[in-house]
């Protein structure tokens, strides 16, 4: 079994063989990453305090984000570097800018590009108008440089070079990703939960379709591929937003596809919707048909592509999911 990194406003919750370990308290922990190449070294964003860097598998953490141009860090990637260089870290924020680190977080550079493309002027967050962020980056594990930047909210974008060039939005595409994820046995391909709906991609970004057939809750917050079968997605999702995030009013449900066909409803194991927040979902690639989801209830695994789940037993501090979770990362230590 894993362990498990997980974001809270709290703190960033560290699982080890069933034992909870608070870190980052009071720091407000909103996105996770780790370098694959040396999962010692894994980076936490934080809701106005920067990024934080471990090199001992978080069990302790410094600041590293000197650099980046604001300290909300709202989204944190890691490109695998394939030996045993550090992975290449990238960090996006709030306003929307991203930065690119390729000495583990020692220094970092802005990725000005970015916020030159044509639709940069019409990003906007609803809550705060005024602004917007990058939500989430996801690296291309099977084309070197090739990464994908979603803006919350406007755009999903795209570049083939590590950042230094960027290709805008496209018509039919989500403009509200949430999660995104690629698949290493299936280059090309990319997945988004968005508040817009479910979207995929074939071509790298370059068309998409909106297979939403199935689904009873279309503003989507997680994503996950089956490490053994890219036709084999998990989504967590709600009726809106007002009801995917707060443990007080939340109401979310899981679903999953296979093969193409429509989605199905997978809550089997699960609690009921009604007080559950949209769960943060993770996988492992050496651990195909599994999927672990985190919400205000705990840590679910499912071992049979997503049909089922199983509550993982772990005794969890009173009070630490009071205000839902922001990120999952399972790893092995």
């Amino acid at each position: 079994m894993p362990s498990f990194a997980i974001a809270t406003k709290g703190a960033l919750l560290l699982v080890r063989q069933g034992n909870v370990e608070q870190h980052l308290q009071g720091l407000a922990p909103e996105s996770i990453s780790l370098d694959e190449t040396d999962p010692t070294r894994q980076y936490v964003g934080t809701s106005g305090n920067g990024l934080w860097r471990s090199s001992d598998t978080g069990r302790s953490w410094e600041p590293a984000g000197a650099g980046i141009p604001h300290s909300e860090i709202t989204a944190v990637a890691v490109e695998r570097a394939g030996d045993a260089r550090p992975g290449v870290v990238y960090a996006g924020t709030e306003p929307s800018t991203l930065s690119r680190s390729d000495d583990a977080g020692e220094t970092w550079r802005e990725l000005t590009a970015l916020m030159d493309l044509p639709s940069a002027t019409s990003w906007s967050f609803p809550p705060k108008p005024e602004t917007h962020h990058v939500r989430w980056i996801e690296v291309d594990p099977t084309v070197e440089g090739r990464l994908y930047v979603a803006i919350e909210a406007g755009a999903l974008v795209r570049s083939t070079d590590g950042g230094d060039t960027w290709q805008d939005r496209v018509s039919g595409g989500p403009i509200d990703t949430h999660t995104a994820a690629t698949h290493p046995a299936a280059s090309g391909r990319l997945y988004s939960a968005a508040g817009d709906g479910y979207f995929e991609s074939d071509d790298g970004g370059d068309s998409w379709s909106r297979p939403m057939d199935g689904l009873q809750h279309g503003y989507l917050v997680g994503v996950a591929v089956d490490p053994g079968d890219p036709d084999t997605v998990v989504v967590s999702g709600a009726s809106g937003p007002y009801l995917a995030y707060r443990p007080s009013n939340a109401e979310a449900y899981m679903y999953r596809r296979m093969g193409g066909r429509p989605f199905e409803l997978a809550m089997e194991g699960l609690p009921n919707g009604r007080g559950t927040v949209a769960s943060r979902l993770a996988t492992r690639a050496d651990e195909p048909g599994v999927f672990y989801a985190a919400n205000n209830h705990g840590l679910f695994r499912s071992k049979d592509g997503g049909v089922s789940w199983k509550a993982l037993e772990i005794a969890w501090p009173d009070g630490v999911f009071r205000r839902g979770v922001d990120a999952l990362i399972a790893f092995l230590e």
